[in-house]
C-alpha cells in the first residue's frame, strides 16, 4: 500500500512539474473586459504566416497571462475566439512584461498597451497618421461627390489636392522614422507605411537607423527591400 502512495506522488510531482508553463523573456499580461469565455491567442509572423505561439482558455475570467521568447522586437496579434467572431489585437511585443487592457465590444481599437517602447512609438505614429487618414477619407467623398455631379473641374482639383496629402503624409512618416532611429518600429513603420514610396525616402530611413536597429529583425528586412529596389532600377539603367 505505502509503495503505491509513493508511486501515485511521484506520479502527480512529475505531471505537475511537465505541466509547468516554460516563461519566455516576454510575458503579455492584462485584462479584456467582458470576455468571459474563450480561448485568447497570442500570435507572430513567422515568414509569411501567423502562427499561435501561446494560448489561455477563459473561463469566467477576463484577465489573462501570455508568454513568448523574443529574439528581436516584432508585431504581434493578440486574439480570441468564443462566443464572437475572431478579432485581432496588434502590438508591438519586446523582452519584459507587456500590459495590455481593452475591452470585448471595441477589441484592438483603442487598446491600453504599457511596457513595450516601441509600442509607445507606434501609438505615437498613429496619432498623426489617423489624421492623415481621415483626411484621405474625406478627399474620397468629396472626389465620389463630384464624379456623381459630374463636375470634372472639381474632381481634377481635389485629385491634385489628394497628390498634396499624399506626398505631405511620406514626408511626415519619413521624418518621424528618422526621429526616432534608435526603435524597431521606425523600420517596421518604413517597411509597412513607405513601401511605395520614392527610393530616396526609404534609403534615407535605412542609412539613419542605429547599428542596434539594423540588426533586427525589421531592420534587416528593411535593408533587404532597398536594395532589391536599388538593384531593379540599376538593371533598368544598363
Amino acid at each position: 500500500m505505502r509503495n503505491i502512495i509513493a508511486l501515485l506522488l511521484v506520479s502527480l510531482i512529475a505531471f505537475s512539474c511537465s505541466s509547468e508553463k516554460k516563461m519566455g523573456n516576454m510575458v503579455v499580461t492584462g485584462q479584456i473586459k467582458g470576455l468571459k469565455k474563450g480561448t485568447l491567442y497570442l500570435q507572430k509572423m513567422i515568414d509569411t504566416t501567423i502562427v499561435s505561439v501561446d494560448s489561455i482558455q477563459l473561463l469566467g475570467d477576463d484577465k489573462f497571462s501570455l508568454t513568448d521568447d523574443v529574439d528581436s522586437p516584432v508585431m504581434y496579434y493578440l486574439t480570441f475566439d468564443g462566443n464572437t467572431e475572431p478579432k485581432k489585437l496588434m502590438f508591438f511585443g519586446e523582452k519584459g512584461t507587456v500590459t495590455i487592457n481593452d475591452k470585448v465590444e471595441e477589441f484592438g481599437f483603442k487598446p491600453t498597451v504599457t511596457g513595450s517602447k516601441n509600442q509607445e512609438v507606434m501609438d505615437k505614429f498613429n496619432e498623426v497618421d489617423n489624421q492623415f487618414k481621415m483626411k484621405r477619407l474625406d478627399f474620397i467623398a468629396k472626389d465620389l461627390e463630384a464624379r456623381a455631379k459630374k463636375d470634372s473641374v472639381l474632381a481634377d482639383s481635389l485629385a491634385k489636392e489628394y497628390k498634396k496629402l499624399v506626398r505631405r503624409r511620406f514626408l511626415f512618416t519619413t521624418n518621424f522614422a528618422i526621429s526616432n532611429k534608435d526603435s524597431e518600429a521606425a523600420a517596421y513603420i518604413a517597411l509597412t507605411e513607405l513601401f511605395d514610396a520614392n527610393i530616396y525616402l526609404l534609403d534615407t530611413i535605412n542609412n539613419s537607423l542605429t547599428d542596434k536597429v539594423k540588426g533586427s529583425d525589421y531592420g534587416k528586412r528593411l535593408n533587404k527591400f532597398v536594395t532589391e529596389i536599388k538593384e531593379a532600377e540599376a538593371k533598368k539603367t544598363e
